[in-house]
């Protein structure tokens, strides 16, 4: 392990507690030269690190760094492959390309500080600007079919909820079928992609897409979506997003692992009981949302209040 890593392992473990560059110098047995040109590059690469004289240098306990080696750290599966990027198209473009090319490990995931190409459903855009949010694709190898892979959709939901509680204290609701609310506002879009073998149906591998709004943007977000876009945390608050992915991901294997929808989703729902938008094209129609069935379809009743179940379909909160 390099000087700088060591070092960064130390500032990570003591995080907003000054360490003297002696005692830096003597622990990791090397100069306070070496210790002082590790400090710069850290910083370069976007650390937040303070120095003060005769205290020393401390990371700042708001340092929010996406890092391969504090992510691997957190992650209970240790042959899964990390892959992190400043700056990137799609998290889940690259993540199938990866794929594609070579049988990545099970639970590989690819994150991203800023998406240029945000994937959303329907080939839409998902804002996702620098240092406001976490932007990750989960490979997976799953045993289920294409019926059944309304269930990943559900369970990345469920993970996702899950992980955000554990690491941000924060209990966010389901909008059937792949969005995380925070007070009616969206936070979260998941988009589930699965590649199958055409000769025999089967789901060769998926890739889960997550967009998480951890803070406000500092621009703000586009008039567009002003409305309905949300953060789970307030301007100037932090969470690890290191152990925030792998929370993520640890939650999202231990979930997929299972059969049938998570309990967890239906009961975090905040569809079931309201009037809502049927989106289909260009067209909108008003329905009552009854609730969601153990399979995870929606049972809603039309205009004519007559009954339709459905297993997918773009849905609006408002009317």
């Amino acid at each position: 392990m390099s000087t700088k890593s060591r070092l960064l392992q130390l500032l990570e473990q003591e995080k907003g507690n000054y360490l003297s560059g002696e005692r830096l110098a003597e622990k990791l047995q090397v100069s306070r030269t070496a210790i002082w040109k590790a400090i710069q590059s850290l910083r370069q690469e976007g650390y937040a690190i303070q120095a003060v004289t005769n205290k020393g240098y401390a990371l700042d306990k708001s340092n929010d760094v996406l890092c391969v080696k504090e992510i691997l750290s957190g992650l209970e599966c240790s042959e899964a492959v990390v892959q992190v990027f400043r700056e990137i198209p799609s998290t889940s473009l690259v993540m199938k390309k990866m794929a594609l090319e070579g049988r990545l490990p099970h639970g590989s995931v690819v994150v991203a500080n800023e998406q240029t190409q945000g994937k959303g459903r329907k080939g839409r855009e998902f804002y996702s600007p620098k240092d406001s949010g976490l932007y990750l694709s989960v490979l997976l190898y799953p045993e289920k079919t294409v019926k059944e892979s309304l269930e990943l959709t559900a369970e990345a939901a469920v993970a996702v909820c899950r992980a955000v509680e554990i690491c941000c204290g924060i209990s966010l609701k389901i909008k059937w079928v792949n969005d995380l609310y925070l007070e009616e506002k969206k936070v979260c879009g998941i988009l589930t992609e699965a590649v199958t073998d055409f000769e025999t149906g089967e789901i060769e591998f998926v890739v889960v897409g997550i967009g998480l709004n951890l803070r406000p943007p500092e621009k703000g977000f586009p008039e567009d979506i002003q409305k309905k876009a949300g953060a789970i945390l307030k301007a100037g608050e932090f969470v690890d997003r290191n152990k925030l992915t792998a929370t993520i991901v640890n939650e999202l294997l231990k979930e997929t692992g299972k059969k049938g929808i998570p309990q967890e989703f239906i009961v975090r729902n905040l569809v079931p009981g309201r009037t809502i938008c049927i989106v289909q094209g260009s067209s909108r129609r008003r329905v009552k949302a009854k609730e969601i069935l153990p399979d995870g379809r929606l049972r809603i009743y039309n205009e004519q209040d007559e009954e339709e179940l459905l297993s997918g379909a773009e849905v609006s909160l408002e009317l």
